[in-house]
């Protein structure tokens, strides 16, 4: 099957995206919507950029209304937000903050998400995950006709639990990637975890 993209629409050609670019993984974004109020959503259209300066990217699309969806709008006026790795675990609590809500009202408050102090960062962060990313605004990008919001950010500080790191023989520290469980995203309404992870040496 060879399928030309310029014979499906732009919501055909999204179906078919996330059907085929799978595992991708899930920045589950907290930002401040003022007052201590914050604002926790998902989005799979995320991946490291650079490391110097240490890059990341998420893509956001508009509301149902065409509105600017509230991550973006208290990026732009905060310069910050943290981002999480979710475990499977959350998978449940990732598809609810993926409501629509209006504008302040805080999928923490009402999934009753535990917060905790993100030390060395100005925001807090969600207790039950195991990696997170304290970061500050980079750039922001609009591309497409409908836009969609690139969003750029700059990692300033990270979180790792203590049960999910170790030191390997060169005493770097060593993420276990099966104690993280991370969540993926498939297409439509799946998700998946990984299988056990393997190595393989990469030739010189």
């Amino acid at each position: 099957m060879n399928l030309n993209f310029s014979d499906f629409s732009p919501a055909q050609i999204y179906h078919l995206m996330t059907q085929t670019i799978i595992p991708r993984p899930i920045a589950w974004v907290m930002t401040d919507s003022g007052e201590a109020n914050f604002n926790l959503a998902p989005f799979s259209y995320f991946t490291a950029v650079s490391s110097n300066p240490p890059l990341m990217m998420f893509s956001v699309g508009k509301k149902p209304t065409g509105e600017v969806k509230d991550t973006v709008k208290n990026i732009i006026e905060t310069g910050q937000c943290v981002i999480h790795i979710a475990s499977v675990d959350d998978a449940n609590l990732v598809t609810q903050t993926a409501a629509t809500l209006e504008h302040g009202q805080s999928e923490v408050a009402i999934n009753d998400i535990a917060l905790c102090e993100f030390e060395g960062f100005s925001m807090p962060r969600v207790a039950g995950c195991n990696i997170a990313y304290g970061c500050e605004l980079y750039e922001i990008k609009e591309m497409g006709e409908v836009p969609q919001t690139l969003v750029f950010v700059e990692i300033k500080t990270l979180f790792l639990g203590d049960e999910v790191v170790s030191l390997d023989h060169k005493m770097r520290i060593k993420v276990d990637a099966d104690k993280v469980n991370p969540l993926a995203r498939l297409g439509g309404g799946e998700y998946s975890g990984i299988t056990s992870a393997f190595g393989i040496e990469r030739p010189e």
